[in-house]
């Protein structure tokens, strides 16, 4: 017997789907800063540059970047766990427990501590979808701040790759 695919619990399938952990942040129309952890990202095009997060509706951070029109994705590095926890708290003061600067124009704040890569964006569409919305943001200035293993997130638990000493090589023509 099979589960109706809009009651299936899909929580255990994407525990077991890896994937690196950013934060996203934009300041609202008052200068107020928000941010929330994010594993729901990835690059749609290349041309126009434009990449996909997903923001749970109803939240400060959805409504203040649907409010500005930006917002930044913050890759964060392997050391950056309790940033990523942070942002995932809910916590009301979290900016005051970060370091991070704004940059230009477009995007929210930068965490440059915490982050190996940020993306400025400016939102292209946004998509309602259950419980969430689908935002595209054409990507308008990339800044690669370190080279430093991405923070990973799967099962669970957050890691990062235990073999890169060996291939950083790898990792860096790929950044390249």
């Amino acid at each position: 017997m099979t589960q109706d695919a809009r009651t299936a619990d899909i929580r255990p399938l994407m525990a077991g789907f890896p994937t690196g952990v950013a934060v996203i942040t934009t300041l609202a129309p008052g200068g107020e800063p928000w941010g929330m952890t994010c594993t729901s990202l990835c690059s749609v095009a290349l041309d126009p540059p434009t990449l996909l997060v997903c923001l749970r509706r109803g939240s400060p951070t959805l409504e203040a970047v649907q409010s500005s029109g930006s917002f930044s994705v913050n890759l964060l590095h392997s050391q950056a766990r309790a940033t990523a926890e942070l942002f995932a708290s809910g916590a009301k003061d979290r900016f005051e427990k970060v370091a991070w600067r704004t940059e230009g124009p477009v995007g929210g704040p930068h965490l440059f501590e915490s982050a190996h890569t940020i993306a400025d964006c400016s939102v292209d569409d946004v998509q309602a979808v259950g419980d969430h919305a689908v935002v595209m943001g054409l990507a308008v200035a990339v800044t690669q701040l370190q080279l430093q293993l991405p923070l990973l997130y799967g099962m669970r638990r957050y890691g990062s790759w235990t073999d890169a000493a060996e291939d950083s090589h790898l990792y860096y023509d790929f950044m390249s």
